[in-house]
């Protein structure tokens, strides 16, 4: 019984030029041409194929293991970390952890091809594509970072719920930082973009969703309209400070960008948690710092013009003038004023001794901190009960502050008298309890 021999095309297209040849319908030269072989080795091919048949056209290495293919101790230990510890790692992302922790330098198509070979698919299921416009990238850094908060169950039950807050710079997919915090707050993102600042310089743009947080709910009200103004959100009034423009999205793939993130790091940043068993907030954002240098080395893309966009911080601007949230009060008669629920105590300064029916700005600093502001001087300050980051309408003073004798020169303010007495009560033959008499008005005479 002859062995059976099959094939490729290309090995096809040889046997049938080699039976022209031996049948003279084709000469040794036009055989070779269309081989784009020499005529010496086509001799060669057609002797073996004399002497062997057309298995001597198949490739000697044929049904041979290569000699680049990984040993099969390798192989087994790769499919023995997937079915126990890292089932539910992607490709990509278990190729990193073997060259990076196990010293296994294997390529992503070899770790799918063994993967697979085992019966073991992929973690994450793909949906078909849908057909969308193309936006380029942004040329360079800075001209544009992308913000979003991720609910997600981060911890996996070993602690309380977090919100990862996190902004994706347009250019090059670099996370210029992130942070965890108990819930989606205005504070949050003051201290991501504070971080920012402080690390590159001002952005030019920033792209958000319309939550509230970015985008102001409120009708403006007759005074603003009066004035040109707009109803702002304090991260709006921040951005506007700071000459940034906030470009609102109106749908999760105009921010695709940064929704792309965070599928990513709710596969990687996930198991990087897990792995060092943070099971708090502090832990959680401890694991994040030393988790972003390595993602931005693995995902950062090189820019078109790489000359940062960024801008530097104006010069005798206050930091802690701006990263605050600021709102408006009408001081009281009694020179105080309300705020959440408290009645602050305004001092008299050298340049006033009252400050009744003017309008004051609060500031709530980033610490807690509350200082009540007049035409920028600072009139009076409040430490907070339980300081650290504040959050929006929460705000408790550790105490109220006395008022300050005036300084010398100063018109001193009248104290005001307690009034303890009972209330007054008429008699009852005063004139106020007596009924009234109505007296008829005389006729007059006839003329």
């Amino acid at each position: 019984m002859r062995e059976q021999v099959t094939l490729t095309l290309k090995e096809q297209k040889r046997l049938k030029l080699l039976n022209q040849v031996e049948s003279g319908s084709l000469t040794v030269l036009r055989a070779a041409e269309a081989l784009q072989l020499s005529e010496r080795q086509l001799y060669r091919l057609l002797a073996r194929y004399r002497l062997e048949g057309a298995a001597a056209l198949a490739h000697g290495n044929r049904g041979r293991p290569s000699p680049r293919r990984l040993p099969d101790k390798v192989r087994a230990e790769i499919v023995e970390l997937t079915r126990e510890e890292f089932g539910d790692f992607n490709d990509y992302h278990l190729t990193d952890i073997l060259s990076e922790e196990y010293g296994i330098p294997v390529s992503r198509s070899s770790v799918r091809r063994i993967r697979r070979e085992a019966g073991l698919p992929s973690p994450r299921k793909r949906r078909a594509p849908r057909h969308r416009s193309r936006r380029e990238r942004r040329p360079r850094p800075g001209m544009l970072l992308q913000l979003d908060g991720s609910d997600h169950d981060w911890l996996e039950g070993r602690g309380p719920g977090l919100i990862l807050i996190a902004a994706i710079d347009d250019a090059t997919g670099e996370i210029p930082f992130a942070l965890f915090r108990p819930q989606e707050d205005a504070a949050g993102y003051f201290l991501l973009l504070r971080q920012i600042v402080q690390r590159h310089g001002l952005p030019l743009a920033l792209y958000a969703d319309r939550h509230t947080i970015f985008q102001s709910p409120k009708q403006a009200t007759l005074e603003q309209e009066l004035a040109g103004e707009r109803p702002r959100s304090q991260f709006g009034r921040l951005a506007d400070e700071l000459g940034i423009q906030l470009i609102p999205a109106y749908s999760p793939q105009a921010k695709g960008r940064v929704e792309r993130l965070f599928g990513t790091l709710q596969d990687r940043l996930l198991k990087a948690l897990r792995r060092a068993g943070a099971s708090s907030l502090e832990e959680a954002n401890r694991v994040l710092r030393q988790f972003l240098p390595g993602y931005n080395r693995r995902f950062r893309k090189q820019p078109a013009q790489p000359e940062p966009a960024y801008l530097p911080w104006p010069d005798g601007l206050d930091p802690e003038s701006v990263f605050c949230f600021k709102d408006r009060r009408r001081v009281n008669n009694d020179n105080t004023i309300a705020f959440d629920g408290h009645r602050l105590q305004i001092p008299p300064d050298r340049q006033r001794a009252s400050y009744a029916g003017r309008r004051v700005e609060t500031r709530q600093h980033m610490q807690g901190r509350l200082s009540v502001w007049y035409q920028g001087r600072r009139l009076s300050s409040y430490a907070p009960a339980q300081p650290g980051p504040p959050q929006v309408g929460k705000f408790t003073p550790s105490h109220l502050p006395t008022s300050k004798p005036a300084a010398p020169g100063l018109p001193q303010a009248k104290p005001t008298k307690a009034k303890n007495r009972r209330p007054w009560k008429p008699p009852a033959d005063h004139p106020w309890r007596m009924p009234l008499k109505i007296q008829a008005k005389p006729a007059k005479k006839p003329t």
